[in-house]
């Protein structure tokens, strides 16, 4: 082989840079064809499709445009390969231009890969190609103009091969080569979606020549399926106006008129022999209408040609023999690949095939992976159990797939690179779920667990699913051993939904993770987390689009979990309630009110029902009816408690118990907020008294009282830092803490306290010790703010002004600009070198601030000037400096009045407006959602006070000290109150879990409602049922027809049927002696039909039935020999074929040859006598006295083509045996399998070597022998004699001709075919002959079978089987 690397080819102003092969037609790359095309940059094709039609043509520009977007539309989507003639004429050109248009027009990233295969002789300007010493690029020039009968390449392929067998101008050298091409493609195997399959080969015709019909011709024997598209014209309109007809129709008389329909131009170059040849392949096209699919435009429900192609790959693929239901995946994996879900649920889930939920496991995966929302959401209709399909393994390899895009895959390989540089390993560590988990906690924050939580030991979980034989590759690993290990070693994840959730809503997957959310039981905390989830991943999301769509669909599982969380609310208060404080084992052991309020979702907080239960906690036993001024009073004067001026929420404290009331009361939330109101206004009045009235050098007993109360309150900060229930750690506590604005505000004034405090006792420093006191009691009196939240009045304009507060920040760095900008240059205009720094930021930034609000300086302008006001010198440390002065300001008082006014007009009218209506905005902005806001941030000031210690301060110190005893010398742990957070027990939480999953059916169907109602969504709906009901009118309209055409092709057979077998009594009549041949009516016409325009002269179609087809076979099998085209009006011997003359094929000497003695010679062919035994020879045939002409004798059956011996024995008949060795298949209990109410058989079948197809253990007699030698090569020896006994008591199902390709006109196949059955799945003979199989050739494989009509058996090897499954009332 020559490979010249080429192509750089330009057209016009352009350069292409193609590579490109040139090889002899003959010649393969063995062994090395991946170099030869994945060695090329060329990744492996998903599909590969080619076109016909090397003439230019003209074509319907709709269809034009159809058959463009649709040939990119699959090269896009499936990765094919685009395999044509390579030259810039006809359908090539077509292709290169779309393609060309395409990559033009396109954001697709990638490259339609389009190769041309011509051949090297008929290309024009080839010389430009060829380099001695080989080149990359070469230049290729087009020249159209000056190419004559040659042809310019196409420039808008990406890659060539060019085949050269020595011949200069002769075109379709090159088909062979392409289809051995095709062949070897066809076995690779394509990752596409996540599925591995065979690459699919389909031949897309558009007009085309003889060339044309060559290369459909070979993709139908090589099992390739075709589309034609019809009204493209030639031979893609030939074939698709006879594809429907019976084959009897497709007569010669027929072709000839369509060739002279279509082919105007060129009709006259139409031999006789040429249009027998173009009728009998034809034929043999239609002849397997399962490889054919016609693409008619607008018709039948076609409008996009690669929903045609499709088809046909899945219309072949059901049709093609296979065991088992390899078959039924193959389809299914076309159907993923492809992204067809309809005609997955209309063609392959069908009754035809029983599915079991495991053999979709792989194929779930890949959907998943492939993100196909639709086929998911199918299989899991089809019975896919997420508990049995999410195991540890299957999770990691979804993990280990994620979309690289995402922003969950670059945290996720920033933890693998930690642990790496950690554990100083040369390589990353592979994904584990602890891995995944660490992310996750980052994500849904700390205050969860882990959710995977790191394995104790380094072995990884297995699993011991049954699966199908589907071999599915992603990234080199090999999912389906993901699904096959040892048994007992099976780890399923604790909630498979929540994992797979996850690993959905983390790549923003928004219709698989509406899928898997609708499967999830804990769906309020599910939609909670995914909401947290996705606001955390926005945060660090780069691309401005991916941020809002995740933003959007946080929003709407945030929606998702309050119209669950109403629907429970309607139904049941308290259960829903309870839903919300409920431990989430699922999701790291939090509740669904945490996850709401880290995630803020404040329309969720602000939700009636959980106001409603913050409302009932604040109350705490109290009942909520109770008026405040009740409470304060009763707070006041404790024993008002036992006048039943408070009423309690539980009817037990409603009795008047003394303890149980006081406890009850004085540890209701509300009540120790105002107890702590109370103290907190008394701790400031006391503070205020000291600083301003008994503040002494040695402290009053006010003040001690003010020390002692302050050690309370820090107390209770360190309790409020040290107080984990939750176990999160003392430093993620701190953190917690620290976040809380007012938190911070404590400890401000607590440090500058104990500042002031410091500075206090030492007498040099007591004044500045209490300044900073006094700053203290400022903050301590800002603290009130936090108090007023809870008031549904204050507790919004709070928010309000800590917004506003926000705005003056910002609204701060603006005039700073303008005050310095112009205090600077007053300062500098009117002072000469002021050096006191004092004084110096007096007159830049705080004169040039009072001037905003009218307090204008008087020297400003020299006008109103007092020099007792000012130092001249800056001497007086009281008094400014003053400005330049002479008995006259020296100053230019122009320009400071100048810089004065436009000061004041950008200052004090614009950034002063600026900042009113930055407030404005805000007020508006926020007043919308100010109560929702309130309500959000009102829950921490009730879980503040619904955990602090009952006391207020000074006297909290009692519980401190309480508490100080249980933590620290009884080592109790912290507990938080059952009332936020609640651990149910196991049989308690399924059954409101089970509540919350059909509360979740109900707001889904509600849902499901409104969109209905809807409408667009109601147009929509009627739209596509009309579509719907047209499609179902066109396609009954076309069973009606079908149906038609079947039953007049029955009646035909039956016709055809009784006239043979009149045609044999009355043979049988004659050569018994009753009457003469010359009174025999004619049974059959002696004479063909003329080639007539009238259709009445076709004949029917039953006369070709049961002549042989396989016979007639144009390549003759191991050898280069054609037969001569014999269509099936012309295959019996009474039809008349006057140009039919052909090839005399008898090799002397063939590969595996038997003995010379065992086979006839034309030397010997005078001394056999035909028609009786010729010595151990049987020459007599089972259908009667067979003719003999110029002493070779005619095959009963008609022409086949080739004359001679062929390569098999014996002129005549050759005799064979087949026995069909059959039992019953057994469940496990033994009982028979039943389809269908009718049992099922296994056969006995072999495989030979060198042999592609399963066959019956059986073949060609020996002379002889009662045994064929095939057969003995199955069996041992000794088991020979036992075996024929068996054959002896079999059942005869089938005596006489084979159709077989080895047949000629003078040498043939017949067979003898007995049915061998054992009844017992226990008889001994059965045992004794399953132990002598394979007894003298170890390369010979034998096993038993389930009988099925798709089962890939040898030619008419199935006929014979299905005689034996009628015969013993068995399925088939």
């Amino acid at each position: 082989m020559r490979l010249s690397q080429g192509g750089a080819f330009r057209g016009g102003h352009k350069t292409y840079h193609v590579p490109g092969q040139r090889m002899g037609p003959q010649k393969t790359c063995p062994g090395n064809t991946n170099q030869c095309f994945w060695g090329h940059q060329l990744h492996r094709p998903g599909a590969e499709d080619r076109e016909g039609g090397a003439k230019n043509f003209t074509m319907k520009l709709r269809l034009k445009n159809i058959f463009r977007r649709g040939l990119v539309k699959v090269a896009q989507t499936t990765g094919a390969w685009i395999i044509t003639g390579g030259s810039h004429a006809g359908v090539m050109k077509q292709v290169g231009e779309a393609v060309r248009d395409f990559s033009m027009s396109s954001s697709f990233k990638g490259e339609i890969v389009t190769i041309g295969i011509a051949t090297w002789g008929t290309v024009y300007n080839r010389s430009s190609l060829m380099s001695p010493m080989g080149s990359f690029p070469a230049e290729y020039v087009m020249d159209e103009e000056t190419q004559g009968n040659l042809s310019c390449l196409n420039n808008n392929h990406t890659h060539f091969i060019l085949v050269d067998d020595g011949t200069h101008g002769k075109y379709g050298v090159e088909i062979p080569l392409r289809t051995r091409l095709e062949k070897f493609i066809s076995e690779q195997t394509k990752v596409k979606g996540g599925v591995a399959i065979k690459i699919p080969i389909v031949c897309v015709v558009l007009e085309g020549g003889p060339g044309t019909l060559d290369t459909i011709y070979n993709a139908i024997t090589n099992g390739t399926p075709c589309v034609i598209v019809e009204g493209s014209g030639r031979v893609a309109d030939v074939i698709a106006h006879v594809a429907n007809l019976p084959i009897s129709k497709i007569s010669i008389s027929r072709i000839q008129r369509k060739l002279s329909t279509f082919f105007k131009d060129s009709y006259e170059q139409f031999t006789e022999r040429k249009i027998v040849e173009w009728t009998k392949k034809i034929q043999d096209i239609v002849r397997n209408r399962q490889l054919l699919t016609i693409f008619r435009e607008g018709k039948d429900g076609q409008q996009d040609i690669d929903v045609a192609i499709l088809q046909a790959m899945l219309k072949a693929s059901r049709y093609r023999d296979h065991f088992g239901h390899e078959n039924w995946d193959h389809q299914l994996k076309l159907a993923v690949a492809w992204n067809r879900v309809d005609i997955a649920q209309s063609e392959i889930f069908t009754d035809d095939h029983e599915w079991k939920p495991s053999d979709l496991h792989p194929i779930m995966a890949a959907a998943l992976i492939g993100n196909k929302p639709d086929f998911v959401k199918l299989f899991l209709e089809q019975g896919v159990r997420l508990k049995e399909f999410v195991t540890w393994d299957a999770l990691i390899y979804l993990y280990e797939n994620l979309a690289s895009s995402c922003v969950f895959y670059g945290k996720l390989q920033k933890v693998l690179q930690e642990e790496k540089e950690r554990s100083a390993f040369s390589k990353a560590p592979k994904i584990q779920m602890h891995h995944v988990s660490h992310v996750l906690r980052e994500l849904l924050g700390d205050f969860t667990q882990q959710l995977y939580p790191k394995p104790k030991n380094t072995e990884q979980h297995r699993l011991s699913i049954a699966v199908p034989h589907i071999k599915l590759n992603v990234q080199g690993v090999s999912l389906r051993s993901l699904y096959k290990r040892s048994p007992g070693r099976v780890t399923f994840t604790m909630d498979p939904v929540r994992d797979l959730l996850i690993w959905a809503i983390v790549q923003s997957r928004k219709e698989l993770a509406e899928i898997i959310w609708a499967q999830s039981q804990d769906c309020i905390a599910a939609a909670l987390a995914c909401s947290k989830i996705l606001k955390e991943l926005s945060k660090e999301e780069t691309d401005t689009d991916s941020t809002e769509e995740m933003l959007a669909l946080a929003e709407e599982y945030e929606h998702r979990a309050i119209g669950v969380f109403t629907e429970c609310y309607r139904k049941d208060e308290e259960r829903s309630q309870k839903l919300l404080v409920r431990v989430s084992d699922a999701w790291g052991k939090t509740t669904c009110l945490q996850l709401a309020l880290e995630a803020k979702n404040m329309n969720f907080v602000s939700h009636g029902g959980i106001q409603a239960f913050l409302t009932k906690v604040w109350w705490g036993k109290l009942s909520v009816d109770n008026e405040l001024w009740r409470v304060i009073v009763c707070m006041l004067f404790f024993p008002l408690l036992y006048t039943g001026l408070i009423t309690f929420r539980e009817k037990r404290l409603q009795p008047m118990t003394c303890l149980s009331r006081f406890r009850a009361f004085f540890t209701t939330p509300v009540v120790i907020f105002h107890l702590n109101i109370l103290s907190y206004f008394t701790f400031l009045c006391l503070f205020a008294y000291v600083l301003m009235i008994d503040f002494q050098a040695i402290p009053s007993w006010r003040e001690y009282v003010i020390y002692f109360w302050l050690f309370s309150l820090v107390c209770e900060e360190a309790r409020q830092l040290f107080y984990d229930p939750d176990g999160f750690g003392f430093w993620k506590m701190v953190s917690l803490y620290l976040n809380d604005f007012w938190n911070k505000l404590d400890v401000c004034a607590i440090l500058i306290f104990i500042a002031g405090l410091t500075c206090r006792w030492i007498p040099a420093t007591l004044y500045p010790g209490r300044i900073i006191l006094s700053l203290a009691f400022t903050i301590f009196c800002l603290r009130l703010m936090h108090i007023f939240t809870v008031s549904k009045t204050l507790g919004p304009k709070i928010i309000i002004v800590k917004r506003m507060m926000k705005d003056v920040f910002f609204f701060l760095f603006l005039l700073a600009v303008w005050v310095v900008s112009f205090g600077v240059a007053k300062q500098a205009i009117l002072i000469h070198n002021e050096n006191r720094v004092d004084w110096i930021f007096r007159g830049v930034v705080y004169h040039s601030y009072l001037t905003i609000f009218g307090q204008i300086p008087t020297y400003i302008d020299g006008v109103n000037f007092n020099p007792d006001q000012c130092s001249p010198n800056g001497t007086d440390p009281y008094k400014p400096k003053c400005p330049e002065y002479n008995g006259q300001p020296l100053f230019p008082e122009w320009l400071t009045i100048i810089l004065l006014c436009l000061y004041l007009l950008f200052t004090n009218i614009l950034l002063l407006n600026l900042l009113i209506a930055m407030f404005n905005y805000t007020f508006q902005q926020v007043q919308a959602h100010t109560d929702q806001i309130w309500k959000f941030q009102r829950h921490d000031l009730i879980e503040e006070y619904h955990g602090r210690p009952p006391a207020p301060p000074p006297f909290i110190l009692l519980n401190h000290l309480q508490l100080f005893v249980k933590w620290v010398i009884l080592r109790k742990p912290a507990t938080r109150h059952k009332q936020l957070k609640e651990k149910l027990e196991k049989n308690e939480e399924a059954a409101l879990l089970s509540w919350e999953m059909y509360m979740k059916e109900n707001y889904l169907q509600i849902q499901q409602c409104l969109r209905k109602q809807n409408n667009e969504q109601k147009i929509q709906d009627i739209a596509e049922r009309m579509d719907k009901l047209t499609e179902m009118l066109d396609c009954d309209q076309v069973k009606r027809t079908g149906l038609v055409e079947q039953k007049l092709t029955y009646l035909e057979e039956q016709s055809f049927q009784f006239a043979k077998a009149l045609r044999w009594v009355v043979q049988s009549l004659s050569s018994s002696g009753f009457g003469s041949e010359e009174d025999t009516p004619v049974i059959v016409p002696s004479k063909a039909p003329e080639m007539k325009e009238s259709p009445e002269d076709e004949v029917p179609e039953s006369f070709h039935a049961l002549y042989h087809v396989s016979a007639r076979h144009l390549l003759y099998p191991t050898s280069n020999a054609i037969r001569f085209p014999v269509p099936d009006e012309k295959v019996p011997w009474e039809i008349e074929f006057e140009i039919y003359n052909p090839l005399f094929y008898s090799p002397e000497s063939q590969e595996n040859a038997v003995p010379e003695f065992l086979r006839d010679s034309l030397d010997n062919l005078s001394k056999i006598n035909f028609n009786t035994m010729d010595g151990d020879i049987n020459r007599q045939s089972f259908h009667g006295t067979y003719l003999v002409e110029d002493g070779l004798p005619l095959n009963p059956m008609g022409r086949t083509g080739m004359r001679g011996q062929g390569i098999l024995r014996f002129f005549g008949p050759n005799h064979a045996l087949h026995p069909v060795v059959t039992r019953w298949r057994r469940n496990v209990d033994g009982s028979i399998y039943r389809k269908n109410l009718k049992k099922m058989l296994e056969v006995l079948v072999v495989k030979f070597p060198f042999s592609e197809h399963w066959a019956l253990p059986g073949g060609s007699l020996v002379p002889g022998e009662a045994l064929p030698q095939k057969l003995k090569r199955v069996l041992r020896r000794e088991f020979w004699p036992q075996f024929q006994k068996l054959l002896n008591q079999g059942t005869e199902i089938y005596k006489g001709y084979m159709d077989d390709p080895r047949n000629t006109d003078n040498a043939w196949i017949e067979t003898v075919a007995i049915n061998v059955h054992f009844e017992d799945h226990n008889d001994v003979e059965m045992k004794r002959m399953n132990s002598f199989l394979q007894g003298c050739d170890l390369e010979v494989t034998a096993r038993w079978q389930v009988v099925d009509k798709r089962v890939p058996l040898y030619m008419n090897h199935k006929e014979l089987l299905q005689k034996a499954s009628v015969l013993l009332g068995a399925s088939y």
